[in-house]
């Protein structure tokens, strides 16, 4: 009997296919719906793809990739053509050698034991599919979207509000996220929070655990109309795309779960004029009011697991022998996951708003060139 696929395709008007497996030939996406005439390069794609990398830090995991992208079609002269865009990475630091002991032990806290049950199957070279290795497809298809978002001057921003427990107890400015982010391995825009999460994640990782967090994108310059009333609302969309991401378990859209502890009175952004616009003074509900944007910035948060992937022994069952027994896992492991989370996230929220820009008409290919 033949099972059911495993869904990779993602978006609406700007469609979204990831390929590949974690220790396989290669990685990478096919991205259909991209107006012709954009103006596009490799190097745009590999910029995001190296914020994605593994093996650049002590915080993540030491598999060495270089992430090389190929663009192999719907491009020619520098611009896209319409057609769809394949865009692949070779994996070249693959060793499936490491995860012999797991052919027949569902790993947990990953997916092996329910893609075992569904498929009858599982691929145990560090998880087939459901290794982080397929956000590699994510990011790339999300730098093309970045850019379609650029036109419209829309930006998309990321980082580490918490890890292990350590978080950044203040609002954090737009500004600190461009000029701090980038510069310190946990991702975060407070430099001495960042340097403490550090601490916790690496004191963690050396008794053979990991740790969890928090990833907040903000998406700045996004006008108001976005989204449908009722099942195909902004929010909704964000939420899907967020919750595809490995690892992560909860999102919240502005206030999110301190929604739970307002009043009313506390929780409504009241509506105010400014230089003639109807805006909001406050931005509670992070940009996103009945499903449908307010021209206010997006704020999403991603509550991120800690990684599953930990060398202390853990209770399993061989499958083979039918019996209960202990893994201890060796191998390659982030002992946190959101500095890599952040530029996945970024990419899935301006995938999602590229897709609804193009549903409204909103994106126009005249702006860079096109005539699609």
């Amino acid at each position: 009997m033949v099972g059911e696929g495993v869904g990779s395709v993602f978006g609406r008007k700007l469609r979204v296919m990831t390929f590949g497996e974690s220790h396989g030939p290669a990685v990478g996406v096919v991205l259909e719906g991209v107006p012709a005439g954009l103006p596009l390069a490799e190097q745009d794609i590999q910029r995001e793809l190296d914020r994605r990398r593994p093996g650049q830090s002590p915080v993540s995991s030491p598999r060495v990739e270089r992430d090389r992208v190929e663009i192999l079609s719907g491009l020619f002269e520098g611009k896209t053509t319409g057609a769809p865009l394949c865009l692949v990475v070779w994996n070249e630091g693959a060793d499936p050698s490491s995860y012999e002991q797991v052919r027949t032990r569902p790993r947990p806290g990953h997916a092996d034991l329910p893609y075992l049950l569904k498929y009858g199957h599982v691929d145990w070279r560090g998880g087939g599919r459901s290794s982080g290795r397929e956000t590699v497809g994510r990011v790339a298809a999300g730098a093309v979207a970045k850019k379609l978002l650029s036109s419209c001057g829309v930006e998309i921003l990321g980082h580490t509000l918490e890890a292990a427990g350590v978080r950044v107890e203040r609002e954090v400015e737009d500004r600190e996220i461009r000029e701090n982010a980038e510069r310190n391995p946990m991702r975060c825009a407070d430099p001495e929070v960042a340097r403490r999460m550090e601490e916790e994640v690496l004191s963690a990782a050396r008794r053979g655990d990991s740790t969890g967090g928090v990833v907040e994108v903000r998406a700045l310059g996004v006008p108001p109309g976005l989204g449908d009333p009722v099942f195909d609302k902004l929010d909704a969309d964000i939420a899907h795309a967020m919750m595809s991401i490995g690892g992560v378990k909860a999102v919240e859209i502005g206030e999110g779960t301190r929604f739970a502890r307002m009043r009313g009175s506390e929780a409504n952004d009241v509506i105010v004029l400014r230089d003639g616009r109807i805006t909001l003074l406050t931005n509670r509900c992070g940009g996103i009011l009945g499903g449908i944007s307010v021209g206010t910035p997006i704020v999403v948060r991603l509550t991120v697991k800690p990684t599953p992937s930990i060398s202390l022994p853990q209770r399993t069952v061989d499958l083979e022998r039918g019996e209960e027994t202990v893994l201890e896992l060796r191998g390659r492991f982030d002992p946190n996951l959101c500095p890599r989370v952040v530029p996945v996230a970024e990419a899935m929220l301006a995938l999602v708003l590229a897709d609804h820009l193009l549903l409204s008409g909103r994106l126009n290919p005249d702006r860079w060139g096109g005539k699609g």
